[in-house]
C-alpha cells in the first residue's frame, strides 16, 4: 500500500498523460505509427526522453501536426497511389471545350486531348455536359461501363467516386456524365462549380468540359466553373462566325484565357483556294493558335470501335497532330504540322512528274 502511494504521489507531481516506465506496456510500440486516429499522450522512454504513443497507424503527435488541420482522405486515394503521374501544378486547370456550333468535331477532339494528356502522364478528368444526348462515352468505348451520372450525384443516390468511371487503358483518365433519361434536372452554375472543385480535391489535375451546342443554359452552366477555354471550329464560314460569338460569350463570363483549334483542314482544298487557311480563320477570329487537325477518315472508324484516334498503333497525322495540340496545352513547346504540303500517293506523284 505504501508504494502504491508512492506511485500515485509521483504520478500527480508529474502531471496527467504521464506514466513510469515500471507501468507501461511493452506491447505498445514507442515510435509514432502512420494512421493514429487518437492519441494517449506523452510517456517516458528508456532513456529517458518524452516520446508519443500512438494506437494505430497515423501522423506524429507533435506540436506542429496538433496544429495542421485534419486531412481527409479520398476514397480513391488508395487505388490511385500506384499511378505515374505528370508534375503537379499550383491549381488545378479546367477548361472547357465549346464551339457554339454543332458538329464542328468538339467530342472528338475532347477524348483524343484528354487521352493524349493522361498519356503523359496527368490525372484528366473528362466531363460531359450535354444533357440527354451524351456521346463522350461512346467515343471512349464506356458507355456499358456507366451506371451513375452527375444527375444521380446531386440527388444524393450515389457518391462521386462511383459516378467517375476509369478507362481500363489508362488508370488516370475518368469521365463523368451529365445525362439523365428518365428526366431533365435543373443542373445550376452552382451544381457544376460543386461538382468540379470536388473532382479536384481528388487530385485531378485537368478536366475537360465537353459543351452542348448553342449558347443557351446548358452553354452557361457548362463554362462557370472554367478557367480556360478551347473554341473548336472548321474552316467555314458559319461555323467561324458562330464561333466568335462564343469567343465573346466566353469574355464576358471571365473567361480570358481562351485557345483556337481549326479542325478538319483540307489541305489541296486550301491550294485551289476552295477553302480558307488556318492563318485565315486565326486573323478573322483574333485567337491564339493551338493546333490544325486535317480531314481524316480514321476519326469515323476509331468512333466506330470506341477508342481514341491516339491509341492507334500506327498514328495517321491526325493523331499526330491531337497528341501536338495537346502537349501545347499543358505547356510544352511543340511543332506545328505542316498542311501546306499534304502528303501524297506513290501514283500522284507519278502524275505529276509525268506532267
Amino acid at each position: 500500500r505504501r508504494c502504491n502511494m508512492q506511485q500515485q504521489v509521483q504520478h500527480l507531481q508529474r502531471g496527467p498523460g504521464f506514466a513510469s516506465t515500471s507501468s507501461r506496456s511493452p506491447a505498445v510500440p514507442l515510435v509514432p505509427t502512420r494512421g493514429s486516429r487518437r492519441c494517449r499522450g506523452p510517456q517516458t522512454s528508456p532513456s529517458g526522453s518524452m516520446v508519443c504513443v500512438q494506437r494505430a497507424a497515423g501522423p506524429a503527435c507533435t506540436p506542429a501536426a496538433r496544429s495542421q488541420k485534419p486531412h481527409r482522405l479520398s476514397p480513391l486515394r488508395a487505388a490511385e497511389d500506384d499511378l505515374d503521374v505528370g508534375p503537379e501544378f499550383d491549381e488545378g486547370r479546367v477548361i472547357v471545350v465549346t464551339s457554339g456550333k454543332g458538329g464542328v468535331g468538339k467530342t472528338t477532339s475532347t477524348a483524343n486531348l484528354g487521352m493524349s494528356i493522361a498519356r503523359l502522364g496527368y490525372k484528366v478528368a473528362l466531363i460531359d455536359a450535354d444533357i440527354g444526348l451524351r456521346n463522350l462515352d461512346l467515343l471512349l468505348g464506356l458507355e456499358n461501363r456507366i451506371l451513375y451520372t452527375a444527375i444521380d450525384i446531386l440527388e444524393g443516390e450515389c457518391r462521386l467516386d462511383q459516378a467517375l468511371i476509369r478507362d481500363k487503358r489508362w488508370k488516370n483518365l475518368a469521365l463523368l456524365s451529365m445525362s439523365r433519361n428518365r428526366q431533365r434536372y435543373n443542373v445550376t452554375r452552382r451544381h457544376m462549380e460543386e461538382l468540379c472543385d470536388n473532382i479536384m480535391s481528388l487530385g485531378y489535375q485537368f478536366i475537360l468540359i465537353d459543351c452542348p451546342a448553342g449558347i443557351d443554359v446548358g452553354f452557361i452552366n457548362a463554362i462557370s466553373p472554367a478557367k480556360e477555354g478551347l473554341i473548336i471550329t472548321t474552316p467555314e464560314i458559319t461555323s467561324i462566325r458562330d464561333a466568335d460569338r462564343v469567343a465573346g460569350l466566353l469574355e464576358a463570363n471571365g473567361v480570358y484565357n481562351v485557345k483556337l483549334l481549326v479542325n478538319r483542314v483540307r489541305p489541296e482544298m486550301i491550294q485551289k483556294n476552295d477553302m480558307m487557311s488556318v492563318k485565315d480563320v486565326q486573323e478573322m477570329l483574333g485567337i491564339p493558335l493551338l493546333g490544325a487537325i486535317p480531314e481524316d477518315p480514321q476519326v469515323i472508324v476509331s468512333t466506330n470501335r470506341g477508342e481514341p484516334l491516339v491509341l492507334q498503333k500506327k498514328l495517321t497525322l491526325s493523331g499526330i497532330a491531337f497528341e501536338n495540340s495537346s502537349r501545347r496545352l499543358i505547356g510544352k513547346q511543340d511543332y506545328f504540322i505542316d498542311l501546306n504540303n499534304p502528303n501524297k500517293g506513290i501514283f500522284q506523284k507519278l502524275t505529276e512528274l509525268f506532267q
